[in-house]
């Protein structure tokens, strides 16, 4: 792509001109450029977007990209490739979510492609290779220089050509409903805020807090939490996770008890009286308000046999040509084997593997190795096993 080839949007009226350009169209590609590591929500720096006329990248720092809700809206499809980051970030840009959404990498998953990066999928299926020397360039820079440009524009402008190729394998192999549906669930996972009343849950070691240990860690976390959404900093830049763990294991009474902890020498005199007052409210939270991590009593005898069927799921998806990811994770196939909710509960995964794992574990099936040891096969039970 040449470097005047993309649209360079950074004025209101450049936007409302892009919005009034896609409202005819049945799909656009769309992307973002963003950075995160100075602030508590990313900081939307440009979107680009792609459609049969033409590509356009809108600088988001310059301009007001809400107006894009009214394509987001619409009832064109937006295609995007590995979205689930830009999704939220849109939704809080714009206010809104697509109507509808097509997945290139969540497509390639289906048709035997793996989850592939933007570079390779272009690769195998367009024949065009992308230059990536780009990928770390600091987007809040103006003006972008025409490397991050082209980089950008890049990143979209092959996205409908992909989606033609990708539908066309789908439908061949019968799993345009599949891809559709796994990509309606990414569209429509609700984005919320960390709860600052379970934000101690990170605190690495938390599972073996008891007792004011844990009621402190949950207090202090939380105003960590809390100053750093109002204050739009990382919770590292408010607190530590050094000095955070250190109030968790040994919750200071004086400033200089905190002082003393490894990583706090230096706070702020504002940030100490903070934290002490967030560790005496800790000391005195009623237990009841102890908001503890969600415990499951899965069977530990049954670990052995989790392993197991993990890896004949995942040998179900290779032969499938579906990304193992896809039909069933580790997790989905503990949660199935303990009779807790899972993935693998109803569709084409039940289908595929589910209800195969469930006769299992009734004693309604069994594996065999095949192929000197080289395969894991499912085979009906001769009689019932208890």
């Amino acid at each position: 792509m040449s470097d005047d080839s993309a649209r360079w949007v950074d004025d209101d009226q450049g936007v409302l001109d892009v919005v009034a350009a896609l409202r005819s169209e049945p799909e656009y590609g769309l992307d973002t450029e963003f950075v995160a590591e100075r602030t508590y929500h990313p900081r939307l720096c440009l979107v680009q977007i792609s459609w049969p006329g033409g590509v356009a990248l809108v600088d988001a720092l310059a301009c007001d990209v809400e107006p894009l809700r009214e394509v987001l809206e619409g009832p064109g499809t937006m295609v995007t490739h590995a979205g689930g980051a830009d999704l939220p970030i849109l939704e809080r840009a714009c206010g809104a979510r697509p109507h509808a959404l097509f997945d290139t990498q969540l497509a390639a998953g289906f048709v035997g492609l793996g989850l592939p990066s933007l570079l390779s999928l272009v690769s195998n299926l367009i024949g065009v290779r992308l230059d990536k020397k780009e990928q770390l360039a600091d987007w809040t820079r103006r003006p972008l220089s025409a490397g991050a440009r082209r980089y950008a524009a890049s990143d979209v402008e092959h996205l409908l050509p992909l989606t033609a190729a990708l539908r066309e394998r789908l439908a061949e192999l019968g799993r345009t409903e599949w891809a559709d549906a796994e990509a309606d669930v990414l569209r429509t996972t609700a984005t919320r805020d960390p709860d600052p009343d379970t934000a101690w849950w990170r605190i690495k070691g938390s599972r073996s807090l008891r007792g004011e240990h844990a009621t402190v860690a949950q207090a202090v976390a939380a105003w960590r939490e809390r100053r750093a959404q109002e204050t739009d900093r990382p919770t590292r830049f408010v607190l530590s996770e050094l000095v955070l763990a250190g109030v968790a294991a040994r919750p200071p009474r004086t400033a200089r008890e905190l002082q003393d902890l490894r990583g706090a020498e230096s706070l702020p005199k504002a940030v100490v009286n903070a934290v002490l007052e967030a560790v005496a409210a800790g000391r005195e939270m009623p237990r009841a308000e102890l908001r503890l991590p969600p415990k499951h009593d899965d069977d530990a005898a049954l670990d052995a046999s989790v392993a197991l069927l993990a890896a004949w799921t995942a040998q179900v998806a290779a032969g499938e040509r579906i990304e193992a990811r896809l039909l069933a994770t580790r997790d989905d196939v503990r949660a199935l084997v303990n009779g807790r909710p899972s993935r693998l509960d109803d569709g084409w995964r039940a289908e595929m593997a589910g209800d195969g794992i469930r006769d299992l574990v009734a004693g309604r099936g069994l594996l065999r190795l095949v192929d000197r040891g080289r395969r894991v096969q499912l085979e009906p039970s001769p009689e019932p096993v208890d």
